[in-house]
């Protein structure tokens, strides 16, 4: 970690920073954070942001190749298959662990999803840690690969909303003002206009979907799909109007299948230096040991949601040029 601007930010800390550091991220949007939110971000070296970044494109690259694509065919479960699936994911979020290895740090894959993270949030919290804490330069970042805070902003309205008009656009999710994670749908309203809307509300009329925005019905023309289909089959008392499977005029943004060839399916895939050994339970090596393993089921994966009481959500920040 950075250990001058570590020294400083800790001489400098008080209480009272940290108060207006909540204040701001829970009075700034609609909704407030359901999670506790850390002290202090982390503050990453320029080599360790380098080698976290080369990780991150190793991995990446990893899942591009013809091989690949071979083993991710069969990963979506046949019933749960959405049609019009796009060439390649929308957004690829790798978790990172932070291992000694030799006297060094060095990142170590944790988990991957090819599934939209907490990413109208990271801007309102990096705003928020810069207002409550002003020690901290102006060029530190929460974004890497040295994309500074408009460029991030840019690249995230052209994923999301492309050439439509905001109003035609809809970040759905299953009763969005319930989620643990609603400041971010909250936050990404505020960036880019586009309304949280719940899978209930939603009108089909052959092959178009509509939404009530401000008492007009608007027809849809792309989703920011936030709906992990884990949770939505644990919901038969919903009723849905359409089914994700049906032939549908809409842009999936990010493609629901992608969630399943990436987030689920691709460890045992991926062999990189920043990758560790993983396996399908039926064909673990007779020469591992089974007790120094990390087991997870490959199709009942843990909610993005289960932050507990005592979670701190912080963010990592690097020196941009």
């Amino acid at each position: 970690m950075h250990p001058e601007l570590r020294a400083r930010f800790n001489a400098d800390f008080t209480p009272e920073k940290y108060a207006t550091l909540l204040r701001c991220v829970n009075k700034t949007e609609k909704w407030p954070a359901d999670f506790r939110i850390s002290e202090t971000p982390v503050f990453l070296t320029r080599a360790f942001t380098d080698d976290v970044t080369r990780g991150a494109n190793a991995i990446i690259d990893a899942t591009r190749t013809p091989e690949f694509g071979r083993q991710a065919a069969s990963a979506v479960p046949k019933e749960l298959e959405v049609p019009n699936e796009s060439a390649h994911p929308n957004f690829l979020v790798v978790d990172f662990a932070i291992c000694e290895e030799e006297n060094r740090l060095v990142p170590r894959l944790i988990e991957m999803q090819a599934f939209p993270s907490l990413f109208g949030f990271q801007l309102l919290l990096l705003g928020c840690i810069r207002k409550a804490y002003p020690v901290i330069p102006r060029n530190w970042t929460s974004s890497f690969g040295g994309i500074k805070d408009d460029a991030y902003f840019q690249l995230l309205r052209r994923t999301i909303i492309a050439d439509s008009a905001p109003e035609n656009v809809v970040l759905l999710e299953i009763e969005p003002e319930k989620q643990k994670t609603r400041i971010d749908f909250a936050a990404t309203e505020t960036l880019l206009d586009i309304r949280p809307v719940c899978v209930t509300k939603i009108k089909k009329r052959g092959r178009h979907l509509f939404y009530d925005r401000d008492g007009s019905e608007v027809q849809i023309e792309r989703i920011y799909n936030r709906v992990i289909f884990d949770e939505l089959v644990k919901r038969p008392d919903l009723n849905l109007p359409f089914r994700f499977q049906d032939e549908l005029d809409v842009t999936w943004v990010g493609h629901p299948n992608w969630y399943f060839r990436i987030s689920k399916h691709s460890l045992p895939f991926l062999k990189t230096e920043h990758t560790s050994p993983t396996f399908f339970a039926d064909d673990f090596p007779a020469t591992e040991n089974i007790g120094l393993c990390f087991k997870t089921p490959l199709f009942v994966r843990r909610s993005r949601r289960g932050y507990g009481a005592n979670t701190a959500k912080n963010r990592c920040l690097e020196e941009s040029m």
